[in-house]
Protein backbone atom coordinates (compact mmCIF):
# COMPACT_ATOMS: atom_id res chain seq x y z
CA UNK A 1 0.00 0.00 0.00
CA UNK A 2 0.97 3.61 0.69
CA UNK A 3 3.51 2.58 3.58
CA UNK A 4 4.97 0.16 1.67
CA UNK A 5 7.68 -2.05 3.77
CA UNK A 6 11.48 -2.36 1.68
CA UNK A 7 12.53 -5.85 3.49
CA UNK A 8 12.72 -8.28 0.79
CA UNK A 9 13.83 -11.08 2.82
CA UNK A 10 11.53 -13.56 4.98
CA UNK A 11 12.69 -12.94 8.72
CA UNK A 12 14.70 -15.63 10.92
CA UNK A 13 11.94 -16.66 13.92
CA UNK A 14 14.84 -15.40 16.61
CA UNK A 15 13.99 -11.79 14.73
CA UNK A 16 9.96 -12.21 14.71
CA UNK A 17 7.91 -10.13 16.27
CA UNK A 18 6.25 -11.57 19.21
CA UNK A 19 2.76 -10.93 18.78
CA UNK A 20 -0.31 -11.44 21.01
CA UNK A 21 -2.63 -13.68 21.91
CA UNK A 22 -6.09 -11.76 21.67
CA UNK A 23 -7.57 -12.15 17.86
CA UNK A 24 -8.12 -8.47 16.01
CA UNK A 25 -11.48 -7.71 16.98
CA UNK A 26 -13.68 -7.60 13.87
CA UNK A 27 -17.54 -6.64 12.54
CA UNK A 28 -19.18 -10.07 11.41
CA UNK A 29 -20.96 -8.85 8.57
CA UNK A 30 -19.58 -8.24 4.72
CA UNK A 31 -20.04 -4.67 3.63
CA UNK A 32 -21.29 -5.45 0.42
CA UNK A 33 -22.99 -9.03 0.38
CA UNK A 34 -23.66 -8.53 4.04
CA UNK A 35 -22.53 -11.81 4.84
CA UNK A 36 -20.50 -13.12 7.37
CA UNK A 37 -16.44 -12.99 7.01
CA UNK A 38 -15.66 -15.13 10.09
CA UNK A 39 -16.92 -18.56 10.76
CA UNK A 40 -19.47 -20.02 11.38
CA UNK A 41 -20.41 -20.51 7.07
CA UNK A 42 -22.59 -22.48 5.57
CA UNK A 43 -21.91 -26.39 5.70
CA UNK A 44 -21.58 -26.34 1.70
CA UNK A 45 -18.61 -23.65 2.17
CA UNK A 46 -15.19 -23.78 1.27
CA UNK A 47 -11.97 -21.76 1.70
CA UNK A 48 -9.40 -20.50 -0.33
CA UNK A 49 -6.28 -18.00 0.28
CA UNK A 50 -4.38 -15.96 -2.27
CA UNK A 51 -1.60 -13.29 -1.20
CA UNK A 52 -1.18 -10.98 -4.63
CA UNK A 53 -0.17 -7.44 -3.03
CA UNK A 54 -2.39 -4.79 -1.61
CA UNK A 55 -5.08 -6.44 0.13
CA UNK A 56 -7.58 -3.82 -0.33
CA UNK A 57 -7.46 -4.43 -4.28
CA UNK A 58 -6.99 -7.92 -4.29
CA UNK A 59 -9.89 -8.75 -1.74
CA UNK A 60 -12.03 -6.16 -4.62
CA UNK A 61 -11.28 -8.21 -6.95
CA UNK A 62 -12.73 -11.75 -5.17
CA UNK A 63 -15.97 -10.12 -3.59
CA UNK A 64 -17.21 -8.65 -7.41
CA UNK A 65 -16.96 -12.09 -8.47
CA UNK A 66 -20.40 -13.69 -9.22
CA UNK A 67 -20.99 -16.62 -6.69
CA UNK A 68 -18.13 -15.62 -4.29
CA UNK A 69 -20.40 -16.27 -1.00
CA UNK A 70 -17.79 -13.97 1.19
CA UNK A 71 -14.45 -12.64 1.74
CA UNK A 72 -11.69 -11.15 4.24
CA UNK A 73 -8.54 -9.71 4.62
CA UNK A 74 -6.27 -10.75 6.61
CA UNK A 75 -2.50 -11.91 7.66
CA UNK A 76 -0.83 -15.19 7.17
CA UNK A 77 2.50 -17.18 5.82
CA UNK A 78 4.48 -15.82 8.77
CA UNK A 79 4.82 -16.42 12.63
CA UNK A 80 3.49 -13.49 14.58
CA UNK A 81 0.11 -14.22 16.10
CA UNK A 82 -2.47 -11.65 15.55
CA UNK A 83 0.08 -8.78 13.87
CA UNK A 84 -1.19 -5.99 13.47
CA UNK A 85 -1.04 -3.79 10.31
CA UNK A 86 1.64 -1.45 11.63
CA UNK A 87 3.59 -4.80 12.32
CA UNK A 88 3.33 -6.77 8.87
CA UNK A 89 4.97 -3.14 7.66
CA UNK A 90 8.02 -4.37 9.31
CA UNK A 91 8.27 -6.92 7.43
CA UNK A 92 9.22 -9.01 10.68
CA UNK A 93 6.31 -11.26 11.15
CA UNK A 94 6.72 -12.87 7.67
CA UNK A 95 3.14 -12.36 6.88
CA UNK A 96 2.36 -11.64 3.73
CA UNK A 97 -1.23 -9.41 2.93
CA UNK A 98 -3.99 -12.71 2.18
CA UNK A 99 -7.56 -12.72 1.10
CA UNK A 100 -9.35 -15.29 2.22
CA UNK A 101 -12.43 -16.47 0.30
CA UNK A 102 -15.50 -18.21 1.34
CA UNK A 103 -17.32 -20.22 -1.73
CA UNK A 104 -19.40 -22.76 -2.72
CA UNK A 105 -18.16 -25.66 -5.24
CA UNK A 106 -21.36 -26.38 -6.56
CA UNK A 107 -21.47 -22.57 -7.50
CA UNK A 108 -18.16 -21.84 -8.87
CA UNK A 109 -15.17 -23.72 -8.61
CA UNK A 110 -11.78 -23.35 -7.02
CA UNK A 111 -10.46 -23.85 -10.74
CA UNK A 112 -11.60 -20.19 -11.31
CA UNK A 113 -10.44 -18.60 -8.55
CA UNK A 114 -7.29 -19.65 -9.40
CA UNK A 115 -7.45 -18.26 -13.26
CA UNK A 116 -9.14 -15.13 -11.37
CA UNK A 117 -5.81 -14.80 -9.43
CA UNK A 118 -3.13 -15.42 -12.03
CA UNK A 119 -4.70 -13.10 -14.70
CA UNK A 120 -5.27 -10.29 -11.94
CA UNK A 121 -1.90 -9.52 -10.71
CA UNK A 122 1.79 -9.87 -11.92
CA UNK A 123 3.48 -13.29 -10.41
CA UNK A 124 6.85 -12.75 -11.69
CA UNK A 125 7.72 -9.36 -9.40
CA UNK A 126 9.03 -11.92 -6.24
CA UNK A 127 9.08 -9.17 -2.98
CA UNK A 128 6.78 -6.58 -4.73
CA UNK A 129 3.74 -6.03 -6.27
CA UNK A 130 4.11 -3.19 -8.58
CA UNK A 131 5.00 0.03 -6.55
CA UNK A 132 4.11 -2.02 -3.33
CA UNK A 133 7.89 -3.16 -2.22
CA UNK A 134 7.96 -5.83 0.40
CA UNK A 135 7.96 -9.04 1.94
CA UNK A 136 4.05 -8.81 2.89
CA UNK A 137 3.29 -8.00 -1.12
CA UNK A 138 4.95 -11.13 -2.48
CA UNK A 139 2.31 -13.44 -4.70
CA UNK A 140 1.14 -16.79 -2.64
CA UNK A 141 -1.22 -19.40 -3.01
CA UNK A 142 -2.17 -21.37 0.51
CA UNK A 143 -3.59 -24.31 0.40
CA UNK A 144 -6.35 -26.15 2.64
CA UNK A 145 -5.82 -29.71 0.91
CA UNK A 146 -4.16 -31.62 -1.50
CA UNK A 147 -6.75 -31.38 -3.83
CA UNK A 148 -6.51 -27.62 -3.77
CA UNK A 149 -2.40 -27.93 -3.83
CA UNK A 150 -2.67 -30.26 -6.98
CA UNK A 151 -5.41 -27.42 -8.76
CA UNK A 152 -2.45 -24.76 -7.99
CA UNK A 153 0.84 -26.55 -9.10
CA UNK A 154 -1.25 -28.00 -12.45
CA UNK A 155 -2.86 -23.87 -12.84
CA UNK A 156 0.92 -22.04 -12.10
CA UNK A 157 2.55 -24.35 -14.52
CA UNK A 158 0.07 -23.43 -17.47
CA UNK A 159 0.00 -19.88 -16.60
CA UNK A 160 3.71 -20.01 -16.48
CA UNK A 161 3.39 -21.31 -20.86
CA UNK A 162 1.14 -18.52 -21.66
CA UNK A 163 3.48 -16.09 -19.84
CA UNK A 164 6.59 -17.50 -21.35
CA UNK A 165 5.04 -17.37 -24.64
CA UNK A 166 3.76 -13.49 -24.29
CA UNK A 167 7.98 -12.70 -23.39
CA UNK A 168 7.40 -12.81 -19.91
CA UNK A 169 9.53 -13.98 -16.45
CA UNK A 170 9.42 -17.03 -14.21
CA UNK A 171 6.63 -16.97 -11.91
CA UNK A 172 7.67 -16.58 -8.48
CA UNK A 173 4.21 -17.63 -6.47
CA UNK A 174 4.44 -19.87 -3.54
CA UNK A 175 2.63 -22.42 -3.14
CA UNK A 176 2.08 -23.75 0.64
CA UNK A 177 -0.36 -25.41 2.61
CA UNK A 178 -2.33 -22.91 4.49
CA UNK A 179 -1.10 -21.50 8.03
CA UNK A 180 -2.85 -19.39 10.51
CA UNK A 181 -5.02 -16.97 9.03
CA UNK A 182 -5.13 -13.47 10.79
CA UNK A 183 -7.83 -11.12 10.09
CA UNK A 184 -6.54 -7.18 9.39
CA UNK A 185 -8.03 -4.58 11.46
CA UNK A 186 -11.67 -3.82 11.16
CA UNK A 187 -11.13 -0.85 9.09
CA UNK A 188 -8.68 -3.06 6.19
CA UNK A 189 -12.13 -5.34 5.49
CA UNK A 190 -13.89 -4.17 2.13
CA UNK A 191 -11.92 -1.30 2.52
CA UNK A 192 -12.38 -0.59 -1.38
CA UNK A 193 -16.08 -0.42 -1.04
CA UNK A 194 -16.23 2.33 1.98
CA UNK A 195 -13.56 4.20 0.41
CA UNK A 196 -14.03 3.69 -3.40
CA UNK A 197 -11.83 6.47 -4.36
CA UNK A 198 -8.56 4.66 -2.25
CA UNK A 199 -5.64 3.44 -3.45
CA UNK A 200 -5.51 0.20 -5.26
CA UNK A 201 -2.14 -0.89 -7.08
CA UNK A 202 -3.25 -4.16 -8.41
CA UNK A 203 -2.53 -4.91 -12.40
CA UNK A 204 -2.04 -7.76 -13.94
CA UNK A 205 -0.23 -8.61 -17.39
CA UNK A 206 -3.07 -8.75 -19.87
CA UNK A 207 -2.20 -12.48 -20.59
CA UNK A 208 -5.81 -14.58 -20.47
CA UNK A 209 -5.35 -17.97 -18.10
CA UNK A 210 -7.17 -19.73 -20.53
Amino acid sequence: MIFSSKKLALPDPNEALPGRDTAMPITNKHYVTGNPIAPPFPENMELALFGLGCFWGAERKFWQTPNVFSTAVGYSGGLTPNATYEEVCTGLTGHNEVVRVIFDPSTIAYSELLALFWQCHNPTQGMRQGNDTGTQYRSGIYTYNQAQWDEAVTSRGHYQQRLTESGFGLITTEIIPAKAFYYAEDHHQQYLAKNPQGYCGLGGLGVCFG
